[in-house]
């Protein structure tokens, strides 16, 4: 399987790259993706609620009135939860919402999202640019010569580039990662997957084994 390898000025550079069809084209399996998904919303939560219970409210264990005669329900001291102020009952409170998933899912779980991409022609490929200086308009124009610029966009990268992440942080609709940090669901959250050239040694390296 061969893509064509674009220029940043959307023009084709007369070249291909040969893709490996037991990671882009592979018989997708869709429960896997949901599992992978899920374990990927999962572990970015923080896990930091928290409500004071009964026994860290600050106040009096006195009885507040005698426990019959007064014509209402009996209560204890002020910390109730039945009064305002006291303490919740069976509240929030700190946990781990991380979910573990074997090293093989997680591959089929990409290789199943990328093979969709693929099978939809939703994956470019760009020769490798840098921006000198962070400027939006610059990388919209990019986008806009790839005839990506009304799409959900992932860009992946070989690595970290400053440049090019400030110029499209204040655009919604792109997401950039480095090849080592994708994952299954930010490419089936996006309409479209941009991969630079030289991103691809790294993810078949990482997807192969």
């Amino acid at each position: 399987m061969e893509l064509t390898v674009h220029k940043n000025t959307g023009e084709d550079s007369g070249r291909t790259i040969k893709l490996q069809d037991d990671i882009f084209n592979i018989a997708p399996n869709d429960h896997v993706i949901y599992l992978d998904c899920v374990r990927y919303l999962k572990n970015q939560r923080r896990g930091t609620h928290k409500t004071k219970r009964r026994a860290e409210i600050t106040g009096s264990r006195k009885k507040i009135k005698r426990q019959k005669g007064t014509g209402t329900a009996r209560s204890g001291d002020i910390k109730s939860p039945i009064f305002r102020g006291g303490g919740r009952v069976f509240g929030p409170a700190p946990r781990s919402y991380r979910v573990k998933l074997n090293k093989k899912v997680t591959r089929l779980a990409r290789k199943s999202a990328l093979s969709y991409k693929m099978k939809d022609n939703k994956i470019k490929v760009v020769e490798d640019f840098e921006m000198e200086t962070p400027k939006t308009k610059s990388f919209t124009q990019i986008l806009n010569n790839l005839s990506l610029n009304d799409n959900k966009v992932l860009l992946v990268l070989q690595n970290r580039s400053n440049n090019l992440y400030l110029s499209s942080r204040n655009l919604k609709n792109v997401k950039i990662l480095t090849a080592a940090e994708l994952n299954t669901y930010d490419i089936v959250n996006a309409t479209n997957v941009l991969f630079f050239e030289s991103a691809f040694p790294i993810i078949e390296n990482i997807l192969h084994n």
